[in-house]
């Protein structure tokens, strides 16, 4: 437990707190409302806005939460036109983030970060600015879905209904798409590009297995979240591996053995 003194632990513990509720809150819409591929698309997508904060010398993680907001708002627009697939739209976001990212990378004339960091994440480097923007995209996502629950539970679970209902559902579908692209550009410092999905999704489907009420899944989540966050940031420290892979194995492993428990209870 001598590790808990040196403040570089300290901040990934208060990270993980913070990435766990913004993902409990974002990932139980992502899940219940079935917008992983889009999601994932996004997550690619953000490459692109690091890729340009590189080579323009701006901040990274800020071009890359632009970009990815347009990306998001890009897909919304695609999506709900009739004459456009929406894997085809998502496609085309994912595609043009990752090559935009990869040419203007490769082009920036001023000595490139490690870009392997963004791309896997380390969660034991994340710094004080990184968490003020976990804590102000979490206290915008907690007072948002306590003013908008109602109808963000009603486009989540049924769309047409939502409509039938005279919600504004594009209002909510732009509002969510942007804080599912902020949140996935939050966590990037902890997990990564490749693994960040994860994180929204994979306590959330755990949280789906224990129960099926929308508030209750929220709060498992973040409890899920948290528990897998600490128990990878341990598992990384012991055996000297990749802090964000072991993060996603151990929320892997507790999902497996909540199915396993579920599975066996029902029977």
């Amino acid at each position: 437990m001598d590790i808990l003194q040196y403040t570089f632990f300290q901040h990934a513990l208060i990270g993980s707190l913070l990435a766990s509720i913004l993902c409990g809150i974002i990932g139980t819409y992502i899940v219940t409302r079935r917008l992983v591929f889009i999601s994932g698309g996004l997550t690619h997508a953000s490459f692109g806005g690091i890729g340009l904060g590189v080579y323009f010398g701006f901040p990274p993680i800020l071009s890359a939460a632009i970009f990815a907001m347009l990306s998001g708002f890009g897909v919304q627009w695609l999506r709900a036109r009739t004459d456009m697939r929406e894997d085809s739209a998502i496609a085309i976001f994912w595609t043009l983030g990752m090559s935009v990212g990869i040419i203007f990378s490769f082009m920036s004339p001023a000595f490139v970060p490690d870009l392997s960091s963004y791309l896997f994440g380390n969660i034991l480097t994340i710094s004080q600015t990184d968490i003020l923007w976990l804590a102000v995209l979490t206290l915008v996502s907690v007072l948002a879905f306590m003013f908008f629950l109602r109808p963000i539970m009603y486009v989540a679970f049924d769309e047409q209904f939502a409509r039938s209902q005279g919600m504004r559902v594009n209002l909510v579908d732009y509002l969510m798409m942007a804080l599912i692209a902020l949140s996935i550009v939050a966590c990037l410092r902890m997990v990564g590009i490749v693994l960040v999905l994860s994180l929204l999704t994979i306590p959330q489907s755990t949280a789906n297995l224990i129960t099926l009420n929308y508030k209750h899944m929220i709060g498992y989540s973040i409890l899920i979240g948290y528990i897998s966050c600490l128990g990878g940031l341990f598992f990384s420290y012991a055996y000297n591996v990749p802090s964000g892979a072991s993060i996603i194995f151990v929320s892997i492993l507790i999902y497996a053995v909540c199915k396993l428990v579920t599975t066996f209870i029902k029977h």
